[in-house]
């Protein structure tokens, strides 16, 4: 894997030196670290330092000589004293220890769990150092999973820095594989920015907010996180005033800008979708930078490297997914006159493995029956404060917590903190939904009835009409005493795939082959083993019961039971737990009846 510091500053252009513009940090340099830099970069430096003494420059060039070579042996040992003089080598080594000095000052270390020391771009640095970005340490990575996994209180925050780190990672490997690809120091830094920017937009407990708050209390309004992701992007920029000095860094604004926006949410004209080439912010030639942070095409892509081994590192779950080895066999091949990211062809078992970890932390962890109903829990609090709950934006204007992402100003305050600001707060207007949020604190939740499966190829729509079909569900034969209605129950229905519904997503992956790496080829399930899945999605249905009493509980599991049987779904697995509780209840009745028939009272 290759260090961050290689490549990763972006570099102004030569010209812009010779002017004396403005260059900001990078002044002396321009841009990468300079142990990377070849013979041609070593000789624009040394000519700006005022060092092209007469035939040095074209010396250096005959022999090759690059800033590794300086910087990595001794300078008596340099077998290169035959190109320059002893004089001339103490001065081109002064010249290069004192940038490395300067490169090692600006470079910010990270010490992260999952990718060790990582070295982060000044200009990096500089975006994670502002309100918005320091706004995702207080959104949980994973929403309401962190009730049920102790260890599961990593953030936004972290993941982020992690993912603008892979980013570079990526692209670095790929520029050195393949020089003709022409991948400059701006795509390597707008490929970073877009990484660690990506999950901007996150609302409080992450998926929870725009899953399930935002589709019920604006069920019209078609909204992302990817879609606030660019607009608190663009605030970010804005508000902090970066535009200069990510031009200081090289960047050229509208074209670069363009194309961060772009990896982040898509083509920015929707228009644009129905040509050929729906971007703005790099030509065609470099289709396959797209495919890094967010890759639309088979959903391969470093955020999910970060979040696989940062959320099983949390979770204690096991990672059997190495992107380290990915890495080392990359390479981007033309198809259809586009170029795409493809891999060698003996790693489609390490892909397999990689959507089937995706599968199993949205089985065991993502979807687990209890941190989804507290997340519907929470969600019930935050739409019963929403009329009450105000957050001041641009301009004192007020919004509720379902409008705040229409103003960046007020979305940076919105963050899982809301939970707590609700919890204890005294406004009498708040105390319905306080008291969902105590029941969390007291774990009195709803309680799990059990779950089913549609049959055949049949798919359920999550809406109101579930729980008022359920109610209605009592069944003929013993039915219990209890009248139950269609507030008591939740439903909850869970979509789980590969990450592309029910298509394979390796059918969409292209390799490459040891004999030709420059040919991309399909590799068909049927190539790889026999023991694959042969489909790739499911669809889980929940019911929850929201009382706590037994009796109810008990009579909220008959009309399920029934329910699924009317719907020739799955039968519930609850079942004998719900015959042993019958069986338990008419024994103590039936004791209790002997007890009083004994006894002297009577």
């Amino acid at each position: 894997m290759g260090s961050p510091a290689g490549g990763g500053w972006g570099a102004a252009p030569a010209k812009r030196a010779r002017r004396g513009a403005s260059r900001g940090p990078e002044a002396e340099g321009d841009g990468s670290e300079p142990r990377r830099w070849d013979t041609e970069r070593l000789c624009q430096h040394l000519a700006r330092c005022g060092l092209g003494e007469p035939g040095l420059l074209p010396r250096f060039r005959e022999h090759g000589v690059t800033a590794s070579m300086l910087l990595d042996l001794p300078a008596g040992a340099f077998e290169a004293t035959r190109v320059c003089l002893p004089a001339e080598r103490l001065k081109v080594l002064a010249c290069l220890d004192k940038l490395q000095e300067q490169h090692m000052d600006m470079m910010k270390v990270f010490n992260d769990p999952i990718h060790g020391h990582i070295e982060i771009h000044p200009l990096l640095v500089r975006i994670i150092d502002t309100p918005q970005f320091q706004r995702l340490r207080y959104i949980k990575q994973l929403g309401g999973t962190y009730f049920v996994f102790p260890g599961a209180s990593h953030n936004r925050f972290e993941h982020s820095i992690g993912v603008g780190y892979l980013a570079g990672c990526l692209v670095r490997a790929l520029k050195e594989k393949q020089p003709e690809l022409d991948i400059t120091q701006r795509d390597i830094l707008c490929v970073e920015i877009a990484g660690l920017c990506h999950d901007l937009g996150h609302g409080p407990f992450s998926h929870m907010f725009d899953g399930r708050f935002i589709p019920l209390t604006r069920p019209d309004w078609k909204w992302k996180h990817e879609t606030a992701s660019v607009k608190m992007f663009e605030h970010l920029i804005t508000s902090n005033k970066l535009e200069e000095v990510m031009e200081s860094y090289g960047l050229v604004l509208e074209e670069d800008l363009n194309f961060i926006k772009e990896q982040i949410g898509g083509p920015t004209d929707e228009a644009a979708c129905e040509i050929s080439w729906p971007y703005h912010g790099r030509p065609k030639e470099k289709s396959f930078l797209y495919e890094v942070v967010a890759n639309k095409k088979n959903g391969i892509d470093v955020d999910k490297w970060d979040y696989f081994a940062r959320d099983c590192h949390h979770l204690g779950i096991q990672n059997n997914f190495d992107y380290k080895r990915l890495l080392k066999f990359i390479r981007v091949c033309e198809v259809k006159n586009q170029r795409h990211i493809c891999t060698r062809d003996k790693e489609v078992g390490n892909l397999y493995d990689m959507f089937h970890t995706r599968n199993c932390l949205h089985r065991r962890a993502y979807q687990h029956k209890i941190g989804n109903i507290i997340e519907i829990m929470i969600t019930e609090a935050l739409q019963k404060a929403d009329k009450f709950f105000k957050i001041e934006g641009s301009g004192g204007k007020q919004y509720q917590i379902s409008t705040a992402m229409e103003d960046m100003e007020a979305y940076t305050k919105l963050t899982d903190n809301i939970y707590l600001e609700i919890l204890h707060s005294s406004s009498p207007e708040l105390k319905e939904a306080q008291e969902i949020l105590r029941k969390i604190e007291r774990r009195e939740l709803y309680k799990f009835l059990g779950e089913t499966q549609p049959g055949t190829r049949s798919e359920v729509v999550q809406n109101n009409s579930l729980a008022e079909s359920i109610a209605k569900s009592k069944p003929e034969k013993d039915p219990p005493d209890v009248e139950l209605k269609a507030e008591d129950f939740v439903v909850d229905v869970v979509n789980m795939d590969y990450g592309m519904k029910e298509q394979n997503p390796i059918d969409n992956v292209l390799f490459y082959c040891k004999a030709d790496p420059s040919k991309a080829v399909k590799i068909s399930k049927e190539q790889v083993s026999k023991l694959l899945p042969k489909t790739f999605a499911e669809q889980v249905i929940r019911v929850y019961c929201k009382s706590q009493n037994p009796v109810i509980v008990s009579a909220a599991k008959q009309y399920f039971i029934q329910w699924c049987m009317e719907k020739n779904f799955t039968k519930p697995p609850v079942i004998n737990s719900l015959v042993i509780f019958i069986v338990l209840k008419a024994s103590c009745l039936l004791a209790f009846s002997l007890w009083q028939s004994h006894s002297p009272l009577t």
